[in-house]
């Protein structure tokens, strides 16, 4: 799994704690709008909708919440319509970023991040100046303390899964996206505790860096994180475990 970023790690642990501060439920509700706008409310003929449903679920969101969401996105409910956008850029040192929105006025989003770059020491680009560095996997993630490492092993690669790899204190399993959703599933159903899984973007390469610009890279990310309107932040940074620790 070359050239994948120690971002996952902090937003695999970043997940826990918008759970907790209510952030995920509003992330995870634009996305079910969205995804029932474009692709209709069937989530067996929308695969963008099934996965946003079972996110929704593995996060203990209620039914209600999640039934009126697709009924907004198809519009049978009435409510906000967020229109969908990816902002390119660098960081410090040079580090690629994208940004996935989920916005109900670009003009607005886009100022604030581009503010957001510029505060610290980055700089946002033109479509297509970063996203060559990057492509889309599926990340499945299992603690390391709830699952045998060399069962899991088999079992991804018995399923067809990419590539596995073992990080600190969990595993990452990497799908084509196709694949994502089919051997998701198949392990729940084989009773594999997964603690985070996602439709990604995983660069190509990284960028080493540390002192004050590895500081500045997690406060960027973090902060783009932050924003209301934005729902994934890709990156290809790579800093000393220490520094991660203490940023995030």
């Amino acid at each position: 799994m070359s050239g994948h970023s120690k971002w996952s790690q902090i937003k695999h642990k970043k997940a826990k704690m918008d759970a907790q501060k209510g952030r995920l439920f509003t992330k995870l509700i634009r996305e079910i709008m969205v995804a029932a706008r474009q692709g209709g409310g069937n989530p067996d003929a929308n695969p963008r909708l099934r996965s946003a449903i079972q996110a929704a679920k593995e996060a203990n969101m209620p039914w209600d919440n999640i039934e009126r969401a697709i009924k907004k996105g198809t519009g049978e409910l009435p409510g906000t319509h967020y229109e969908e956008a990816t902002f390119e850029g660098y960081g410090p040192g040079g580090v690629a970023i994208m940004v996935r929105v989920l916005t109900d006025n670009k003009n607005r989003t886009s100022g604030e991040i581009r503010h957001i770059f510029t505060k610290y020491g980055g700089h946002l680009g033109g479509s297509g100046c970063v996203a060559w560095q990057f492509h889309q996997k599926g990340v499945i993630q299992v603690e390391k303390n709830r699952v045998d490492g060399e069962v899991l092993f088999e079992l991804a690669l018995e399923l067809g899964a990419e590539d596995m790899k073992e990080e600190e204190d969990i595993y990452t399993i990497i799908t084509s996206p196709e694949d994502f959703l089919r051997i998701k599933e198949a392990l729940t159903e084989k009773g594999v505790p997964i603690s985070y899984s996602a439709l990604t973007m995983i660069p190509d390469t990284l960028v080493k860096l540390e002192g004050k610009k590895a500081e500045q890279i997690l406060e960027l990310v973090n902060t783009l994180d932050e924003h209301p309107d934005v729902q994934d932040v890709y990156a290809n940074f790579d800093i000393p475990e220490e520094i991660m620790t203490k940023v995030s």
